[in-house]
């Protein structure tokens, strides 16, 4: 549980390149009915999320930040570098949904715990997550700086497209053949019409036919 798999270390030194540190800024916002497809990276895009019990903590997470924020999971895929999450807000009007809020609560407390499972296994990892941050000394960063990226969807198509684009992610990159080959993401739950449960994975509520 120290760090990445040999696959990831390979694919990591054969070209995946870090991106700019620097994020621009941006803005978060909700209206009435819509959905948010989430999209958040690890730090430089590092294949930290090559490890099934790793994957399975950050299930962990989605799920008590999802249930804290009030928020529902219509789909999900966790990639090596990266993690795609379609939810909508339960609260609706009564309640504008707060996104920065959603996030922080997966990726804090995630990223706390993987910096102690580091720190106890004696990993080289954590030194290597771990930066000079001018006003906060040395920090320990998992995930990449910034927000990340909220894509508003408010009509059945788009958030239909959206489900595809977020279970066909694997496919595109060569790591399986179907989208229901890649355990990591509500592929098999909505193949399956969604009679798979699997209990590492976060909690599905899916799309009703009635939401739009």
């Amino acid at each position: 549980m120290g760090g990445f798999s040999a696959l990831a270390w390979g694919e990591w030194s054969m070209g995946m390149s870090a991106p700019d540190e620097h994020r621009r800024r941006i803005k978060h916002y909700h209206e009435p009915g819509d959905l948010h497809e989430l999209t958040f990276s690890c730090r430089g895009r590092l294949p930290l999320l090559t490890n099934d019990p790793w994957r399975r903590l950050l299930a962990e997470a989605t799920d008590r930040a999802l249930a804290a924020a009030d928020f529902a999971l219509v789909a999900f895929v966790f990639m090596p570098e990266h993690v795609h999450l379609l939810t909508y807000p339960r609260t609706g009007v009564a309640k504008p949904a707060d996104i920065q809020r959603l996030l922080g609560a997966v990726k804090r407390p995630y990223s706390y715990r993987i910096k102690q499972l580091l720190a106890a296994g004696h990993s080289p990892l954590l030194e290597r997550l771990t930066i000079e941050d001018r006003r906060r000394g040395r920090v320990f960063r998992y995930w990449q700086k910034g927000p990340g990226y909220d894509r508003n969807l408010s009509s059945q198509e788009a958030a239909l497209g959206s489900i595809d684009y977020i279970h066909n992610n694997p496919v595109t990159r060569g790591l399986v053949e179907q989208a229901t080959d890649w355990r990591w993401s509500s592929a098999r739950w909505y193949a399956s019409d969604r009679q798979m449960i699997d209990q590492d994975l976060p909690h599905l509520d899916g799309l009703g036919a009635d939401f739009f």
